[in-house]
C-alpha cells in the first residue's frame, strides 16, 4: 500500500510517502509563507522523488487536528480534493497522537500539548509506544487544569509540541523534577509518524473515510464563531432587560 500523509495542522507544512509499510520521503518546511502555497509543491517535489504519481496512492492520510483552524482546513482540503480526483480512500489521524508517536520509550506519561491560546492547552496523555497508548481523550482546557491531570498520575511527564515550549516554565513551576521535555528534533509534529499511524489504522476499514466524510477535528468553535455566539446571547440579554 502506498500512502500520502500531508500536515498543516500547526507551524510546519509537512508531507510524507509511504510505501509498503516504509517511509520513503519525508519533507517538513516552517516559513513565512501560508500552508496552502508550500502543501502542492511539497506533494509534488516528494512524488518526484519516489518516481511516482498520484495515482500510484492507494490512501491520502490528512492531521485533521486539533490545531490551527485554517491550518487543519488546509490540509483536509487538500487530501478531499486529491482523494476525489484518484478515486481512491482517505484516513485521519489525531495530531496529538502523531505528536505522542514521536516517542516510542519513556517510563512516565507522554503529554502532547499545542498552544490553543488564552492560557488554555489542546492536550492529551498517553504511554509511550507505536502506536501510542491513549490514557485521555483530546481536550481543550487551561493549563493549570490539565496540569492537575498530569499530577494525579503520580508519574514524571513528557511534554511535547508548541505548547511545551511555550508553557515550559510555568509547567516546570508546577511538577518540578517530575517535568521533563523532549529534545528539539522530537518536538514538533511530523507527517512521517502520522504516515506510519495511519499505516496501522489501515488495516482496520472501519477507520478509512471517502472524500466526503473526512472532517476536521475540532476540540472547540473556532474564534469568530465563539465571538459571534456571545454577540448574539449580549443582544438576546439586552431584549430581555
Amino acid at each position: 500500500m502506498n500512502i500520502l500523509m500531508i500536515d498543516t495542522s500547526g507551524p510546519a507544512c509537512g508531507v510524507a510517502v509511504s510505501r509498503d509499510g516504509r517511509i520513503v520521503c519525508e519533507l517538513q518546511l516552517t516559513s513565512g509563507k501560508t500552508h496552502s502555497q508550500r502543501v502542492m509543491p511539497m506533494v509534488d517535489a516528494a512524488l518526484e522523488m519516489c518516481e511516482m504519481t498520484i495515482g500510484d496512492i492507494d490512501l491520502f492520510g490528512a492531521v485533521v487536528g486539533p490545531g490551527s483552524f485554517t491550518g487543519v482546513r488546509i490540509g483536509v482540503s487538500t487530501v478531499k480534493a486529491l482523494a476525489h480526483a484518484a478515486g481512491k480512500p482517505c484516513i485521519g489521524v489525531d495530531a496529538l497522537e502523531a505528536l505522542a508517536a514521536n516517542v516510542t520509550c519513556f517510563d512516565g506519561v507522554v503529554c502532547p500539548i499545542l498552544d490553543a491560546r488564552a492560557q488554555q492547552v489542546y492536550g492529551a496523555m498517553f504511554e509511550s509506544g507505536m502506536p501510542p497508548v491513549r490514557l485521555m481523550e483530546d481536550e481543550a482546557e487551561k493549563l493549570v487544569l490539565f496540569l492537575d491531570r498530569v499530577e494525579a498520575t503520580g508519574k514524571h511527564a513528557l511534554f511535547l509540541g508548541d505548547g511545551a515550549a511555550a508553557f515550559e516554565q510555568a509547567i516546570r513551576e508546577r511538577l518540578g523534577e517530575r517535568a521533563h521535555f523532549a529534545a528539539a528534533q522530537h518536538q514538533g509534529l511530523r507527517a512521517a509518524c502520522a504516515c506510519a499511524l495511519a499505516q496501522m489504522r489501515a488495516e482496520d476499514e472501519a477507520h478509512l473515510k471517502d472524500c466526503m466524510t473526512l472532517v476536521p477535528l475540532y476540540l472547540r468553535a473556532p474564534q469568530a464563531e465563539r465571538e459571534r455566539a456571545a454577540k448574539l446571547a449580549a443582544e438576546k440579554e439586552k431584549r430581555h432587560e
